[in-house]
C-alpha cells in the first residue's frame, strides 16, 4: 500500500478525516481489520495517536463511518436519478451497476470491508445499515419491476434477478484492479450487456 503519511501537515478537518478513512481502508484490505490498530493507522497518516482519537474515538468508529458512506453514496445517486426522471429502466439499470462496479475506483479498499467485516459493527449501527442495504436493494428491485411493466424486461423472477445483479457486481471487488484492462464503467457495461442480452444463441 502507497504510505499515505502527512509529516504533520495541519489541513481542514474533513480533508484530514477523509485522509484517515482512505489509509484504514488500505489497511484493513491489506492486513485485517483485527490485525490493525490504531496506533498502526496513525503510524502511516502521519500523525499522533492522540490526534487519530480526536477524528475517530476507536477503530469501530472507523468502520462505522466508513460502512454509512459507502451505502449513502450509492442510495443518494440512485434518488437523484429517479428525482430527474430522466432514464428510463435500461438506463437505470445501467447506472447503478456502474455505481457499484465504480466503488472498485472510486474506493479502493472499502469494499472488503463493507462487505467482509459487516458483523464486526456495533449492534444498533449493523441493524441500520442492514436497513439501508435493505433500501438500495429495493431501489433495484424496483427498477427491474419498471422495466417488466415497460415491457422492457423480461424476468420470471425480480426479486432472485436483483441478487444476482448485485452478486455480479459486488464480488468483482475481489478480481477488479483499478488501471487494468477495463475501467470500472466497462466492466459494468459488459456486466449489463450480457444480462440483457444473454449467452444462448438457441442453436
Amino acid at each position: 500500500m502507497a504510505d499515505a503519511r502527512s509529516d504533520g501537515t495541519r489541513m481542514p478537518g474533513e480533508q484530514r478525516k477523509a485522509q484517515i478513512m482512505k489509509v484504514a481502508a488500505g489497511l484493513f484490505d491489506t492486513r485485517g481489520y483485527p490485525e490493525t490498530s490504531m496506533e498502526t493507522i496513525a503510524q502511516h497518516v502521519g500523525i499522533r495517536k492522540a490526534s487519530l482519537y480526536y477524528y475517530f474515538p476507536s477503530k469501530d468508529a472507523l468502520l462505522v463511518q466508513m460502512h454509512q458512506e459507502m451505502i449513502d453514496l450509492i442510495i443518494d445517486a440512485q434518488q437523484r436519478r429517479l428525482d430527474e426522471g430522466s432514464l428510463d429502466p435500461r438506463g437505470l439499470l445501467l447506472a447503478v451497476m456502474t455505481d457499484l462496479v465504480s466503488l472498485m475506483e472510486t474506493h479502493p479498499g472499502h469494499l472488503r470491508v463493507f462487505f467482509e467485516h459487516y458483523r464486526e459493527l456495533p449492534e444498533p449501527v449493523r441493524a441500520e445499515v442492514a436497513d439501508k442495504r435493505d433500501r438500495y436493494e429495493g431501489m433495484l428491485l424496483d427498477v427491474l419491476e419498471r422495466g417488466v411493466a415497460a415491457g422492457q424486461f423480461r424476468i420470471p423472477d425480480p426479486r432472485m434477478t436483483t441478487m444476482a445483479i448485485l452478486g455480479m457486481c459486488n464480488w468483482a471487488y475481489q478480481w477488479f484492479r483499478p488501471g487494468g484492462g477495463r475501467s470500472a464503467a466497462e466492466v459494468a457495461r459488459y456486466f449489463h450487456d450480457t444480462l440483457l442480452g444473454g449467452i444462448d444463441t438457441g442453436a
